[in-house]
């Protein structure tokens, strides 16, 4: 509950200095920039130093990557049916294809299923969300930014994403003890990533909904909160028979609203700023009412 007082405050605190313009207009820009480069590289480097790879693993990993590729479907499909832009189409795949399975999915684990699955959370998230938003999130939003753009360049923007190559060091590192101090420093710098992100996303929100805007809006939110965890239980659950409390955290997780630091990325990247705005200003909240009918749905699982 603590986690989700802290997100509601600092977008508040966003939202409340861009409408009386204490913060200057760059205020996101620097925010962003410091997740991107320090942020988000030193809890990447940690988790994975610290990871032990395990079979069992890989429902709660893969988890992330089907509905990324599941997103990247449906929203191309629909940019040639409803006429997206590719700014639109790429800030939809982003935004909605990954979920807030960390800041918000683990205390929403500790308060449904409690604190001894947090791990399953922790899985869905590192080795999960942000190893997708690392590479295919970075392919995404450079293809749906800039048109066509050569292999070459395209490997060198995934290659150059300050958190893949933390990602990296992590495993080159993993037999190397780091000491005490090192680990708390980026704890430190882990600790910023969704007080700041929400800050960012607080002083970009504007409510000027158009029609055009809601139905995107809809739409996104429409496939992150119910078709996503849908996807993954008839995966899971039907093709693969699987089931359990381990299972049902899995699919929890997939029904967690907009991953907030996808939509920074997509805003970086100026992929309808607007629309990623609203659908992390939207999206989370509405998410804690959709948990709450999921929770009871997954319980025969």
């Amino acid at each position: 509950m603590d986690n989700l007082i802290l997100l509601i405050i600092c977008f508040v605190v966003g939202f409340i200095s861009r409408k009386f313009k204490t913060m200057p207009e760059e205020t996101p820009l620097v925010l962003n920039s410091f997740l991107i480069n320090l942020s988000l590289p030193a809890i990447s480097f940690m988790f994975m130093h610290e990871m032990h790879f395990n079979t069992k693993l890989l429902f709660p990993v893969l988890m992330p990557w089907i509905c990324f590729i599941a997103a990247y479907i449906f929203f191309k499909i629909l940019q040639k049916i409803c006429g997206f832009s590719q700014a639109t189409t790429g800030c939809l795949i982003l935004t909605v294809g990954l979920g807030n399975t960390s800041f918000v999915g683990l205390p929403m684990i500790t308060a449904f299923y409690g604190a001894e699955y947090i791990g399953i959370g922790v899985l869905c998230d590192q080795p999960g969300s942000f190893l997708v938003l690392s590479t295919l999130g970075v392919i995404v939003a450079t293809t749906h930014s800039s048109g066509s753009i050569s292999f070459a360049s395209l490997l060198k923007k995934v290659i150059s994403f300050p958190p893949l190559q933390a990602v990296a060091l992590g495993l080159i590192f993993r037999t190397v003890p780091l000491p005490e101090w090192s680990i708390n420093v980026m704890k430190g710098f882990g600790a910023t990533i969704t007080p700041l992100a929400m800050v960012s996303v607080g002083y970009q929100l504007k409510f000027a909904l158009s029609d055009r805007l809601l139905s995107k809006l809809a739409t996104g939110l429409l496939f992150k909160l119910f078709l996503a965890p849908a996807l993954i239980y008839f995966i899971y659950v039907v093709v693969l028979n699987a089931s359990g409390i381990e299972m049902q955290v899995t699919i929890f997780e997939a029904a967690m609203g907009p991953m907030i630091t996808a939509g920074i990325i997509a805003m970086q990247y100026n992929l309808d700023k607007n629309l990623a705005t609203m659908l992390m200003g939207v999206g989370i909240p509405a998410s804690l009412l959709s948990l709450v009918l999921w929770y009871y749905l997954l319980s025969g699982v």
